[in-house]
Parts: structure tokens; C-alpha cells; sequence
């Protein structure tokens, strides 16, 4: 929430700041092309500790005054992204099924788990923020800094406790060819795929605007932010509910 704010704070107009979240969206879209290849080349292990990695490297650059400098932090942040969203989750399928042979159904209880927690810990994180960076006055470069030792602990956790996979090593230019004529064969996945590309749309342009729409008022951004997740938590929570076996609630 406080990522606006700091372009502001270093006193960037409006659309400079756009131009640097474009290139971070922009770099969200072209590392994800790329990232399940990189992933499956370059490991999953190596790959969730360079996500920890660039993504304190892209918080560090929040300290830079320098306009370019900021743009790189923003493309870091673009790769980190497809890391976090490919690797993890790579990973774990992976020590699931094939190293530990648990059974497959466990997986989709796992990651609703997963996505549950992931709110409360957001829930906590904008709790944080709106801390160091408004209650201790530290300003909005703050939560950036704060994160960075929980990033290199998480990059240190897997190093030492985790085991290595890898994936099929597939060429890129095939992976994107058989993604295509997925897309192209199926209707439904054409018709997905379009949802998902307006849905994404419409929260990439939330992402931008909610701060400076709310900051004229003053509110605390941390604790805005804390009740935009515990609302995502409350949802998915009713998503699990009504189609839980007691309810039959089955998606169309």
C-alpha cells in the first residue's frame, strides 16, 4: 500500500509513476512466459531462493531517489512475481506426489489452506506497515525495509531444508507453441483465458489508483490494506464453504 505513496514522497508525478508500475506489470508478463522453463531448467530449490533474492534486491532500490534505478527495482519485483507464482508451487507438487508419495487429492485441501493463511499473514503485514511506516513515523519506505530480513530468511530456510527438483527441460519456443495451440483448440480455455486477462486488468488499475483515490482523505493505508485481505480471506472461506460436500454448491 505504501508503494505509491513512496514515488510521491520522492516527488515523481503522476505519470512517471505510472510509467514505472507499467514497467512492472509489464515485466510480470514477460517473466511469467519464461519463468516455468527458467524454473524447470534451473530448479525449484535455486529458483524460491533467487525469488528471496531479487525481491530484497527490488526493496532495496526503494531507498534510491533515482528514477532509473527505481524502474530496474520495479522490473526485479516483475520477475520476482513470476517466480513466487511458478517455483513454490512447483516445488511442492513435486515433493507431494513423486518424493513422498501422498495421495493427489491432498492437494487442492493444501493450497486452500495455503491461500487462507496467505490472507492472515497479509492481514498482519499491512498491520505492520501502517506501524513502522505512520504509528513510528518512519515513513513509506519502511515496510520495504522490514521485509527484507523475512525474505533473506525464507531464501535461508529452503537453502538448508529443502531438497533440489527439476522439471521436464523443455525448449521455450515449445512450451509457448503447445500453450498456444492449447488456447486455441479448446474454447474454454480460450474463453478462461479472456476472463482471467479482464478480471487481472481490472485489479492491475485498482492496484494503481486505491492509494492516491483514498490519500487526499487520510486514512491509514496499512490498516486499509489489512481489511482489502481479510476481506479476500472471508471470500475464499465462503468459496470453500458452499462448495464443501454439506452444501453441493459446485461452480458452473
Amino acid at each position: 500500500p505504501y508503494l505509491y505513496k513512496l514515488y510521491q514522497h520522492y516527488r515523481f508525478l503522476e505519470g512517471q509513476i505510472a510509467i514505472i508500475y507499467v514497467c512492472g506489470f509489464a515485466s510480470s508478463v514477460l517473466f511469467g512466459l519464461v519463468s516455468t522453463s527458467l524454473v524447470d531448467w534451473l530448479g525449484r530449490k535455486k529458483s524460491c531462493i533467487l525469488f528471496s533474492l531479487t525481491y530484497s534486491i527490488c526493496c532495496l532500490t526503494k531507498l534510491s531517489w533515482d528514477y532509473f534505478v527505481l524502474v530496474v527495482g520495479r522490473i526485479l519485483g516483475g520477475l520476482s512475481t513470476a517466480l513466487l507464482f511458478s517455483a513454490f508451487e512447483a516445488w511442492y507438487v513435486h515433493e507431494h506426489v513423486e518424493r513422498h508419495d501422498f495421495p493427489a487429492e491432498w492437494i487442492p485441501a493444501t493450497f486452500s489452506r495455503a491461500a487462507f493463511w496467505n490472507s492472515v499473514i497479509a492481514v498482519g503485514a499491512g498491520v505492520v506497515a501502517n506501524c513502522v511506516a505512520e504509528w513510528l513515523g518512519l515513513g513509506p519506505v519502511a515496510p520495504f525495509m522490514v521485509s527484507i530480513p523475512l525474505l533473506m530468511l525464507t531464501g535461508i530456510f529452503a537453502m538448508k531444508n529443502w531438497d533440489e527438483n527439476y522439471g521436464k527441460k523443455r525448449a521455450l519456443s515449445k512450451t509457448c507453441m503447445d500453450g498456444l495451440k492449447c488456447l486455441l483448440s479448446d474454447r474454454r480455455v480460450l474463453l478462461l483465458g479472456t476472463i482471467q486477462a479482464l478480471f487481472e486488468s481490472v485489479i492491475y488499475i485498482f492496484i494503481f489508483l486505491w492509494t492516491p483515490v483514498l490519500d487526499p482523505h487520510g486514512p491509514p493505508l496499512g490498516i486499509v490494506f489489512s481489511s482489502f485481505m481479510a476481506a479476500s480471506m472471508v471470500g475464499s472461506s465462503l468459496y470453500r464453504i458452499a462448495t464443501s460436500k454439506r452444501y453441493h454448491l459446485q461452480p458452473i
